[in-house]
């Protein structure tokens, strides 16, 4: 259940206000799968997005605390900047500039492909930090090689699906860095073409898409493979194969 700003405790609110400054107006937002609470507070120095779990949310704790680790190595440029962490009150709560924008529109003939391709190709130069989890250690039944097919140093973002990605006048920004891992370049373009077909694009023209991106010309077709196989079989335990079969189907469409 979703909570809003005046129902936080007292002391929450008022240690945010220090580091946010005194709230004028609020903003609350009720998007946001691991988050309890979300919105935008409107101060004297501008906007802050906010938002936070209660303290005994392990999986949203370990969500956003994944969130704050790879903060650093995330610019202004690609994502909205972290700002200040507060636990009190119960709660975990984090702060990052506000943008201005909105969800992404994928469907074919947006807008918006052009800036979402760009954000992307901005992600690209982001490297990982050195304690970041392998993209490889998702999959346990992964042997040496194959591992080693998946291995890099990029930063990845991993969830670009078009509530992560939110598009303002003239550039789009990837938020919600909960689900970050190292690995090739090409795994983000190759989830976000998987988003396209989502969005109602033909298979081959969410490739057509990627095209332009130097790393996924390059990706060795075997780790393309290894990551499309992995995935499949993943979600096929998760779901059933009945379940799977349209995700999976949009995968191997990548090969």
């Amino acid at each position: 259940m979703r909570v809003d700003w005046a129902t936080l405790p007292e002391a929450l609110r008022a240690a945010i206000e220090q580091r946010s400054g005194a709230v004028r107006a609020v903003q609350d937002i009720p998007h946001g799968i691991t988050c309890r609470f979300a919105a935008a507070l409107r101060t004297r120095s501008g906007a802050v997005f906010v938002k936070g779990v209660p303290v005994g949310d392990e999986r949203g704790r370990a969500a956003q605390a994944r969130e704050v680790a790879v903060s650093g190595a995330v610019p202004g440029a690609v994502g909205p900047r972290f700002l200040w962490q507060v636990i009190k009150g119960g709660w975990d709560v984090v702060g990052f500039a506000w943008v201005d924008g909105r969800h992404a529109d994928l469907a074919p003939g947006s807008g918006d492909l052009p800036l979402v391709a760009d954000v992307l190709r901005k992600a690209q130069a982001l490297r990982a930090p050195a304690n970041l989890s392998p993209l490889a250690d998702r999959w346990s039944d992964l042997g040496d090689e194959d591992r080693a097919l998946l291995a890099g140093e990029t930063l990845l973002h991993t969830d670009t699906n078009p509530h992560n990605l939110l598009v303002g006048a003239e550039r789009a920004w990837l938020i919600d860095w909960a689900m970050p891992a190292s690995g090739p370049a090409w795994v983000d373009v190759a989830y976000t073409a998987v988003r396209l077909m989502e969005s109602g694009h033909a298979p081959g023209d969410a490739l057509a898409w990627a095209g332009p991106f130097p790393c996924w010309r390059t990706a060795d077709p075997r780790a393309v493979a290894v990551f499309v196989e992995a995935t499949c079989r993943q979600w096929s335990a998760r779901v059933g194969v009945r379940g799977a079969r349209p995700s999976n189907e949009r995968f191997a469409a990548l090969l």
